[in-house]
């Protein structure tokens, strides 16, 4: 596995050409960093006028490896090349370095670059990215990635330590300004000039931090569409598109360098796969936070949860979402100033609120929403207290008081409704609880803990403080997080708390099953976004209805689940209306009830209907939006098609692998959630990526950054923009699939177009024996891979294949064998010729 590092942007506060004389002073060799033993030159260029510099070196490392480790790989030191790349006119410096020893089996690349700062020329900026591929290491390459990660991330924070001393020491020479290059008059006679080099000892384990005194906020922008992969993009996008380093310290807190890298390529990510406006960093760190930093998993949560807010207009709750009175009256929670660390602070008094009352009146669906309120109140409450107390603050703190619980607060569906909201919650709320202190805990009390707790993350309960009668009063109680002042009264202290004290929910408010149900739907309906499933074989399709020319067609849509093709087609007679689901009649619900065919199999590409638009394939996670300005009145269909995997180059059969695989995928649909829209050209604002039309924004978790450029060929910009990041996003995809996921959609299976390839689980058995029956040059050799080849194969699946070879075997007689010729059942009930 491939370990990659990029670090946000440091700041400087000294000028360029001062912290070059830094670097000039670490070389050859340098006493502050013990592995740095020595340091060859190998070749230096320089221009005439002296504006540009080129060195190249050979370092020399001691790495700080076990012993046992250094005599098995047989060396004692290790060596890397740097090449350097000074730019004095332009105010730059370039390093590029990879390891030369155990280049075969291990291959570190890393740059570094130095800049001006954009808004202050008396500023420099360094940022770095590095990549570790272990290919192998005599059988030690997870002890190997350990140790180099570690070392790694350690050196990075003493690089700090190394730049602020030969700073300082330069200052004490009383060397506080070096003057810039200037362009000098040619000399007619050529002289050697010796010019003083700065560069960085090449190693990966060195990198630079922004001095202690360089606190000046920087404004933070969005970072450049550039792929994970490619380190020179990395480095050449514009300074403006940078995560400054003190900005995450100012708003996010102390992460360690390994921490801000995951940061930033999930940022990066978002950015190239989200057109729209993507999450503030917050929020995405709350994801990260929430898997121990492991990017796949934070990437598949929180696009899932992008799609949930998309679709339930969630980031407009706030402003739209009103409680209703019965909510404001017997609802028994409210927030309560902060506790001592700067959170926000929720009092919840469960004991006297009427949970059955409060469900019977509102039903489930209203109590969650006012969660959910709740929480979105959370999020913004935790940004002032940022800017309040000037540090990271993105968690609050929740005081639950049990004194009242009893037996009535354990009705079923009042607790299911409780296990749904935590549910929720937790997935779309990760890392905001800081702290739970549940008080007067009653003996009824485990019993709710006991059905509560499963659903919880455990890293969630850890952060739970239980006390049971008044020993919150003592010492280690309440006062030690929250100030005497603000205790409420009625837990002892002065303060008084506007929380509502609840009761039980007049009877004369519940209603009828049949309204919850009316109103559940009407709630979780209001969304301007649908779904739809997509099938091989099966596409969706969308008619739009043009009467004005040069009308803008828009969308904004999700890839929910699986890769799709996007198309755009225009006729001039109106598509037959779709064909009712016969299963409909009798009650029964089609797993393709949302899946429109519009297109008839008897029309022609060209003669009945023209494409308007080069396809486009989206990656699952990848959230697409764009327009097209159409040229002529008619039907629009807009297409999501399956994405099926280019079949075997060398042969029109499916390969044994490809076949094997579509047994182990639980899943052949993909999945989309759209919203189209008809704008007239002058109402359109050539939003290529925000689409204003769409709603498609995070009002609450994003910053109003994200601008557009105006196009007159809008679609064709939106198809670049995508078709340039697609590559990118595919390498790290949002969603792990499936060992073996996406072959099924390679099988292709000729002379048998009515099986269905991608039903359920149960025709996998179907798909091998087409697969054999189909393979008629080698029969044997094909059963003989597939059951020797393959032995993680369930034993059903093997018995479907010997079943099959004895029906195809069954009058063939072999001639060696005595069972055939006396024509009697084989003892093993497959003759053994044909086993081999």
């Amino acid at each position: 596995m491939v370990q990659k590092y990029q670090s946000p942007v440091r700041v400087y506060k000294h000028p360029f050409e001062l912290v070059m004389a830094a670097y000039e002073r670490r070389f050859p060799t340098c006493h502050l960093i013990p592995m740095f033993v020595d340091s060859d030159v190998i070749s230096e260029e320089t221009s005439e006028d002296q504006s540009f510099h080129k060195i190249e070196r050979r370092c020399k490392l001691d790495v700080d490896a076990p012993r046992l480790l250094k005599r098995i790989a047989g060396v004692d030191y290790v060596y890397f090349i740097q090449k350097n790349s000074l730019n004095h006119r332009e105010r730059t410096l370039h390093i590029e370095s990879h390891n030369e020893t155990f280049s075969n089996r291990v291959i570190i690349h890393e740059i570094c670059c130095y800049s001006v700062h954009p808004e202050n020329e008396e500023w420099t900026c360094f940022e770095q990215s590095a990549s570790l591929d272990i290919k192998s290491f005599f059988g030690f390459e997870s002890t190997v990635e350990k140790i180099a990660m570690k070392q790694y991330a350690s050196s990075i924070k003493k690089g700090k330590e190394i730049i602020e001393y030969y700073l300082r020491e330069l200052e004490e020479e009383g060397i506080t300004y070096l003057p810039r290059w200037s362009p000098c008059p040619p000399s007619p006679t050529k002289a050697v000039v010796p010019v003083v080099i700065p560069a960085l000892p090449i190693t990966p384990t060195i990198s630079i931090e922004a001095p202690p005194e360089c606190l000046n906020e920087i404004q933070v922008c969005k970072e450049g569409s550039s792929s994970p992969g490619s380190l020179n993009d990395a480095l050449v996008a514009s300074p403006d598109d940078k995560l400054d380093a003190d900005y995450i310290k100012r708003y996010l807190g102390d992460l360690t360098p390994l921490q801000e890298s995951c940061l930033i390529r999930l940022r990066r990510w978002l950015q190239e796969t989200h057109k729209g406006k993507i999450p503030k960093d917050e929020h995405i760190l709350r994801f990260l936070r929430a898997r121990d930093f492991n990017i796949d998993k934070a990437r598949e949560i929180l696009c899932q949860s992008l799609t949930w807010r998309k679709q339930h207009q969630v980031d407009y709750l706030l402003d739209t979402w009103s409680s209703p009175q019965v909510l404001h009256d017997y609802y028994t929670g409210g927030w309560h100033h902060h506790d001592k660390d700067g959170r926000p602070l929720y009092i919840l008094r469960l004991g006297h609120m009427d949970t059955k009352g409060l469900v019977r009146a509102l039903g489930e669906e209203s109590l969650l929403r006012h969660v959910l309120s709740i929480n979105e109140e959370g999020l913004r409450r935790c940004e002032e207290n940022t800017k309040v107390f000037g540090r990271p603050i993105s968690c609050w703190t929740c005081l639950v008081d049990l004194e009242g619980l009893n037996m009535r607060h354990l009705w079923r569906p009042g607790v299911k409704a409780l296990l749904r909201i935590i549910e929720v919650v937790e997935a779309n709320y990760p890392e905001t609880l800081g702290r739970l202190l549940i008080l007067r805990a009653p003996r009824v009390f485990p019993v709710l803990w006991t059905l509560v707790s499963p659903f919880i993350d455990e890293n969630t309960r850890k952060k739970f403080l239980i006390y049971a009668g008044n020993d919150y009063q003592g010492p280690g109680g309440l006062v030690d997080y929250i100030d005497k002042e603000i205790i409420p009264d009625f837990l002892g202290g002065e303060c008084m708390c506007e929380v509502p004290e609840g009761g039980l929910v007049p009877k004369s408010l519940y209603r009828t099953a049949e309204e919850l149900e009316n109103d559940e739907i009407r709630l979780w309906t209001e969304t301007i976004y649908q779904s739809a499933s997509i099938f091989k074989g099966a596409p969706h399709e969308l008619l739009i209805e043009i009467i004005d020319a040069s009308s803008v067609i828009t969308w904004d849509f999700d890839v929910c689940k699986g890769d799709v093709i996007f198309n755009i087609y225009h006729s001039k007679r109106a598509p037959q209306p779709p064909r009712k689901d016969p299963l409909a009649t009798h009650g029964i619900t089609s797993p393709a009830g949302n899946n429109v065919q519009l297109i008839d199999k008897s029309w022609l590409l060209g003669q009945d209907y023209s494409m308007v638009e080069s396809p486009l394939t989206c990656k699952e996670g990848e959230s697409v939006q764009g327009s097209h300005v159409t040229r002529w009145p008619g039907f629009y269909i807009l297409q999501w098609k399956f994405h099926s995997m280019p079949a075997c180059a060398t042969t029109n059969l499916p390969r044994v692998d490809d076949v094997l695989a579509t047994l182990q995928v639980s899943s052949h649909k993909c999945k989309v959630m759209y919203y189209t829209e008809v704008l007239g050209s002058e109402d359109f604002r050539g939003s290529m990526t925000s689409l204003e039309s769409s709603h498609s924004g995070f009002s609450q978790l994003s910053a109003a950054t994200t601008s557009s450029s105006q196009s007159q060929s809008s679609s064709m910009i939106s198809r670049e923009q995508h078709v340039t990041a697609s590559p990118k996003a595919h390498g790290s995809s949002a969603r792990r699939p499936h060992p073996g996921a996406g072959a099924h959609s390679r099988l292709q299976v000729l002379g048998h177009p009515a099986r269905s390839l991608y039903s359920h689980r149960k025709d996998g058995y179907s798909h091998l024996i087409t697969y054999l029956n189909c393979n008629t040059d080698n029969r044997a050799t094909s059963v003989h891979t597939v059951l020797k080849s393959h032995m993680c194969l369930r034993t059903s699946i093997q018995s479907a294949v010997r079943s099959w070879w004895r029906k195809y075997t069954s009058g063939i007689v072999h001639e060696s064998c005595s069972w055939c010729k006396a024509q009697k059942p084989h003892p093993r009930g497959i003759c053994a010729q044909s086993a081999d």
